[in-house]
């Protein structure tokens, strides 16, 4: 017996709209096709091994590359974090993602793949900007070295506007503060210790800062999120967006992610 992913036909309405009109002839059952790369990406499975019951395996595996060359996924997720409006409380952190040596092979094109090298191997950094809530708002896929100051910096212009932002140690600086205050958000980010002139912050704010961290574990129960197998950084960056949109944008209240079991 094995369980199958289906998005109810709510959530298909949530996404839909955002799906490119079909030239010609007719395209694949779109509910289908999509539960099917869902699938694929939670369980973490190869193309070819993915369950008959969402059709031939190579259409999953093109309708995924073709959309996320068109952008669609980027569409989804930034349509759907935008219903909602500006958060009042922001909260940014890093992780890496470790790379499988089939994402590291040569890739032809000269297309960016954001892989770099740590102590912890080859990998990919993921930059998130979440709301108060711990939903992704903001995505941003580096390379495994750069650091989180870096990544921020990147982030900062196209921040949402909002009250706080909450970060960590590696946030630390007087420029990023000082920013952070241009755009009227207070930082809440606990200073590095050997800092001359220590900035301070609300202890008892700074606790909620665990959201952040619960949001990147729940992308990381998702197996091509936690391990990459895709070459291309805009691929590897689409999948991350699908898991971002089922877990925390359309897997809420009676909008539920259907188990089938068979």
């Amino acid at each position: 017996m094995s369980d199958h992913f289906w998005l109810c036909e709510a959530q298909l309405r949530r996404i839909k709209s955002h799906f490119p009109l079909s030239h010609g002839v007719p395209r694949v059952d779109d509910r289908k096709v999509v539960s099917g790369i869902i699938h694929v990406i939670r369980n973490g499975l190869r193309w070819r091994d993915a369950p008959e019951i969402y059709g031939p395996h190579k259409t999953l595996y093109n309708r995924f590359i073709r959309w996320s060359k068109m952008g669609v996924f980027d569409q989804i997720f930034t349509a759907l974090v935008e219903e909602h409006g500006p958060p009042d409380r922001l909260m940014i952190d890093a992780t890496h993602l470790k790379a499988h040596r089939t994402a590291c092979s040569l890739l032809k094109g000269g297309m960016p793949r954001l892989i770099g090298r740590t102590k912890g191997g080859l990998n990919s950094k993921l930059h998130a900007v979440c709301d108060g809530e711990g939903r992704p708002v903001r995505l941003l896929l580096t390379e495994g070295q750069k650091s989180d100051h870096k990544g921020a910096a990147t982030l900062l212009a196209d921040l949402p506007s909002a009250t706080e932002m909450l970060g960590d140690k590696g946030y630390d600086s007087d420029a990023y503060r000082a920013a952070l205050v241009k755009r009227g958000i207070a930082p809440c980010i606990p200073p590095r210790a050997k800092r001359k002139n220590p900035a301070t912050y609300c202890k008892a704010l700074y606790k909620q800062r665990h959201k952040v961290e619960n949001m990147f574990a729940k992308l990381k129960d998702w197996r091509r999120i936690a391990m990459r197998y895709d070459r291309c950084a805009h691929v590897f960056l689409s999948a991350i967006q699908i898991a971002a949109v089922v877990i925390f944008w359309i897997n809420q209240s009676v909008l539920t992610l259907v188990i089938l079991l068979h």
